[in-house]
């Protein structure tokens, strides 16, 4: 099984999401956003890397296209069908193009829906709380501002959220996958990297000590 970081927006859920719990299974359809593109930019922590071939997907309203990473997450590049995506915004990748991206897992409900579903254990609930600024002295308009984010653990991931809280970030685990924060989590639990089985890095662990060890490795230093 691998460990993977999912960041639940606040709308998503309040517009039509069911609320959710450490230990649920869950089943949702994963987009990867540019961590460029994400609440403002700037991010350096609860990245997701993710390697493999592009393809398009054959669904009812048109090819959806994703990446298929090498451990199995299959993940959409774009929120809408291959169809309706400007040209610039599909970029220069084409299916069999194989890909290296580093960024932000989001669950998006409000896309195409073909979007591949994902379904995994919620093993971490985290809330994010994100600052705010006006875009313009005197605007109306607010912005994420990057950095001032802030992350507290909780058990149970709220219907209705505060002003400043932007959603929650959410690990979780897939069978069948291998990720870069499962890598992480057998280093500080000692496991060798080689040899050991997908999944032997959460045995044995209960869920609040996973919960515990996994909020030390979500927020990293900014590389210098």
């Amino acid at each position: 099984m691998g460990l993977w970081h999912v960041f639940y927006e606040d709308w998503q859920m309040e517009c039509c999401g069911t609320p959710f719990k450490v230990g649920d299974e869950v089943s949702w359809p994963l987009l990867f956003q540019s961590s460029d593109d994400a609440l403002g930019g700037g991010r350096h922590d609860q990245l997701t890397k993710i390697t493999g071939p592009v393809e398009d997907m054959s669904a009812e309203e048109g090819a959806v296209r994703v990446l298929r990473e090498e451990s199995g997450l299959v993940v959409a590049l774009h929120q809408h069908p291959v169809g309706v995506v400007a040209q610039e915004e599909l970029g220069d990748a084409r299916p069999g193009d194989r890909l290296r991206l580093v960024g932000l897992l989001t669950a998006e409900f409000h896309g195409d829906p073909d979007l591949p579903e994902t379904r995994g254990r919620v093993r971490a609930i985290q809330v994010l709380r994100q600052g705010y600024a006006e875009m313009a002295p005197g605007s109306l308009t607010r912005v994420p501002v990057p950095g001032e984010r802030s992350l507290r653990p909780v058990w149970e991931c709220p219907k209705w959220f505060a002003d400043a809280d932007a959603g929650v970030m959410v690990t979780l685990d897939v069978p069948g996958t291998d990720s870069w924060l499962s890598h992480a989590v057998r280093e500080a639990r000692g496991l060798p990297h080689e040899g050991t089985a997908p999944g032997a890095e959460v045995t044995g662990l209960a869920p609040a000590a996973l919960a515990e060890l996994l909020e030390t490795l979500s927020t990293v230093s900014e590389p210098g």
